[in-house]
């Protein structure tokens, strides 16, 4: 049987983007009931599932993970051959990025991009959260974590391994009682909702994890990195805070670390088609091998 329902596609990536009925539905201007319904039309027409329904959301399912990939890649290949149609600059490429990496490593590098390839249009976005990059119309994002997303395609970029981090008081605490006395009453500041990395900082350290209902989330890194030197409770770094440990403004409070975080380049399957994006890909990929964080 020949599928038709292409424009349903469109609907799963963005449900596939936020695995939740609910939250694609506000993205979508939909009911939630509206974006189920195609999704089972659409499940329907494929004779196969391609979400597990769960009791605290979705997940893709093997056969779902494959279609996504296709669907995006045709969809990418088609918005490129648009571009080409209408006559738009390929050479323009928009790079989102949180600027504490920008201003911390890519910018004391940037001009060697720049005098190597002066016909190519870099625009550097500011992010500070996982976010849908083609609804922003970017090519590519770098993002810290530990590079388990499955949204889109990832290539690691640059090492950096995470560590906890204090101002003075805090550290000096610290350095009284213990970190493992101290840790409980410490405020742990998180970069978002959901994220993972005290926890899994926690599992390395052998120490029980308390999720904390009263943590303070600062998405923001080089805000947070002011509200950690404030006194305001102790939050994950690496080494790009090195200029503040250096000053002995910033401190690090633990010998333990998370040896797989550091920074990927994240964009969508059939992206570095682009020639713009590719030569940006290749030289900030050989910019991270040839040189240290600093």
């Amino acid at each position: 049987m020949r599928f038709r329902s292409y424009d349903s596609l469109r609907l799963f990536d963005v449900v596939a983007h936020h695995l939740s009925f609910t939250a694609a539905a506000a993205a979508l201007n939909l009911t939630k009931g509206a974006v189920s319904y195609r999704v089972a039309r659409l499940e329907d027409e494929l004779g196969f599932p391609i979400f597990n329904r769960q009791h605290r959301g979705i997940a893709l399912t093997e056969k779902g993970e494959i279609l996504l990939r296709a669907s995006r890649l045709a969809f990418s290949g088609l918005e490129r051959e648009i571009i080409g149609l209408r006559g738009e600059d390929p050479e323009r490429v928009t790079i989102g990025m949180a600027t504490y990496f920008a201003s911390r490593w890519l910018s004391p590098r940037l001009m060697t991009f720049m005098a190597q390839y002066p016909r190519i249009r870099l625009r550097l976005q500011p992010l500070i959260d996982l976010i849908d990059l083609e609804a922003e119309s970017i090519d590519m994002a770098i993002r810290w974590g530990n590079g388990r997303w499955t949204d889109l395609e990832i290539e690691p970029l640059l090492p950096c391994p995470a560590f906890p981090t204090a101002g003075a008081d805090i550290a000096r605490r610290v350095g009284e009682v213990g970190l493992e006395a101290a840790l409980p009453d410490l405020p742990l500041l998180h970069d978002r909702d959901d994220s993972d990395a005290w926890a899994d900082w926690h599992t390395a350290a052998d120490l029980p994890y308390r999720p904390a209902g009263d943590g303070l989330i600062i998405p923001d890194p080089n805000v947070r990195v002011q509200a950690v030197i404030d006194g305001q409770g102790v939050a994950l770094y690496d080494a790009l805070v090195g200029a503040e440990l250096s000053a002995a403004s910033l401190f690090r409070i633990s010998p333990v670390e998370l040896s797989d975080y550091g920074y990927f380049l994240a964009y969508p399957p059939g992206a570095l088609d682009n020639p713009g994006l590719k030569a940006f890909r290749d030289w900030i990929m050989n910019e991270a091998i040839s040189k240290k964080p600093s």
